[in-house]
């Protein structure tokens, strides 16, 4: 028996199962893996059978030919394709383990503070159909506050805006727990649609979501410059009027226009935290401000606005994409001390 055990190796793992992408947290190692959460099939004989899962598949994305589909098997943070997510869950189990074979580990996985039992039992099933020994749950703001290094353990309230792919999770954590929390579905995905429809409308330009994400990424603002038109880009797409390839020029300015819906309801989300947060908790938060967290909390000038709305301190966390994933590791390595923030479903 003892000799069969030679080679194979549990690795407990804390999971960031995000719209956008994934990273996987291993005990006693830190973040070992950070790939999209994409996932590209090809249909054989009416089965579908996985090429590629990550970064390989990511590039695939707007670019397959008819009988190849890149798939994000996460929409607005919770399963949409059962199938898909579960076999990228194994494939990132697999990866992270480098070996073939392995004791089934235990898991941690955050979850949208928003999502129904239904969706997180789809995550837990997902999990465990693909090899995990016990899954349990951790509210994404639960431990994007934790991963932020904010006091949640302690009798005084810190409140965390997590904005990520597909949802924005806002919370006033204390004592272990979540005190006042809001989830809306709207994160990276939503700015990148905006953005999208805004050229579309404007310019008869249509441009994949990959455009839209680099966009973004280079010029985009939660508010217009002072002055001017802010930075320029040039973008290509396809004209709608006479069907061939065009190039652009944009400007940050019309941008920061492109995104105002998306930003006024995390604006929106925030404020409701706050009008029902007790007085006591309320001024903690006076004294520590807003902690920003996930991947589109970099929006350029975001916390300007979000500090504009709410006459409070707003700062973005060391290494935000990192967040969550850190606080699911930690919530691992010390289950005993922070058992209460776990669930089960």
């Amino acid at each position: 028996m003892f000799s069969k055990l030679i080679g194979m190796v549990s690795a407990d793992m804390a999971i960031d199962l995000g719209t956008a992408n994934t990273l996987v947290y291993v005990r006693g190692q830190g973040i070992v893996l950070n790939e999209p959460s994409v996932v590209a099939i090809t249909v054989v004989q009416g089965r579908r059978r996985v090429l590629e899962v990550g970064e390989e598949a990511s590039k695939m994305i707007g670019r397959t030919p008819g009988n190849i589909m890149a798939i994000r098997p996460l929409r607005e943070g919770v399963i949409a394709d059962f199938e898909v997510a579960q076999e990228m869950i194994r494939h990132f189990i697999r990866k992270v383990h480098n070996r073939r074979n392995f004791v089934s580990p235990q898991m941690i996985i955050s979850v949208p503070s928003g999502s129904t039992p239904v969706e997180r039992r789809a995550i837990q099933e997902a999990a465990e159909s693909a090899g995990a020994r016990r899954v349990a749950l951790i509210e994404e703001p639960m431990a994007a506050a934790l991963g932020a290094g904010l006091p949640v353990t302690e009798p005084t309230g810190s409140m965390v805006v997590d904005i990520g792919g597909g949802t924005t999770e806002v919370a006033v954590v204390s004592l272990g727990g979540i005190v006042s929390k809001r989830s809306v579905r709207v994160g990276g995905d939503k700015l990148d649609e905006a953005i999208v429809t805004y050229i579309r409308r404007n310019y008869n330009l249509l441009i994949g979501d990959a455009t839209a994400e680099r966009i973004k990424k280079a010029i985009g603002a939660a508010c217009m410059p002072e002055e001017g038109e802010g930075l320029q880009m040039e973008i290509k797409g396809r004209d709608l009027l006479n069907g061939v390839p065009k190039a652009i020029i944009i400007t940050e300015r019309q941008i920061a226009q492109a995104l105002s819906e998306p930003v006024g309801a995390i604006i929106e989300a925030v404020k409701s935290v706050l009008e029902y947060t007790d007085p006591e908790l309320a001024a903690d938060i006076v004294d520590r401000g807003i902690v920003m967290t996930g991947g589109s909390s970099l929006l350029s000038r975001l916390d300007y606005v979000i500090g504009n709305a709410t006459g409070l301190a707003v700062t973005v966390a060391d290494s935000p994409l990192d967040c969550v994933a850190m606080g699911a590791g930690q919530a691992l390595n010390d289950m005993h001390r922070l058992r209460s923030m776990l669930m089960t479903v």
